[in-house]
């Protein structure tokens, strides 16, 4: 096994859930956005945004363990694979004296529900913290191997 393979599978999650918290921010952000893209000569609200994660490599588990232990130039990780904007409906809010509201005294606001977007926040952040400690960790039994030699 590579020395600092270990250090790139937790980089490459880090930045992985650093972007993930970006979009998820921007949706938060854009909550009550209802002018967003012009679309069939109309205004459309803001929709919400995903980021979808997928592995280095397309090999299965069993496939990507044994050739880790086998195999000593293999590295891992994680990465975005894309950004997919969410298909739920807009909701439909009732009011008449808003600029944007219909003939109907209909607004569509953004699928963004705020509940979703902390809960998906928290676990962001949880995931983040979680490799940052591995990070250290790394780093520490590196540190701790290189006082062996002293």
């Amino acid at each position: 096994m590579k020395l600092f393979s270990t250090m790139d599978i937790s980089a490459s999650a880090l930045t992985a859930q650093r972007l993930r918290m970006d979009v998820i921010s921007s949706n938060i952000a854009n909550a009550e956005t209802t002018r967003d893209k012009y679309v069939d000569g109309k205004w459309q609200p803001y929709t919400r945004k995903m980021v979808a994660l997928q592995p280095n490599t397309s090999l299965s588990f069993d496939t990507v363990l044994n050739q880790y232990t086998a195999d000593t130039s293999y590295v891992a990780g994680v990465r975005v694979s894309k950004i997919v904007e969410d298909k739920t409906p807009f909701k439909q809010v009732y009011q008449p004296n808003h600029p944007d509201a219909d003939e109907n005294g209909f607004i569509s606001l953004p699928n963004v529900d705020i509940l979703k977007e902390m809960v998906d926040m928290i676990s962001a952040t949880r995931a983040y913290e979680a490799n940052v400690t591995a990070l250290n960790s790394t780093k520490s039994m590196l540190m701790k191997a290189l006082e062996i030699g002293k």
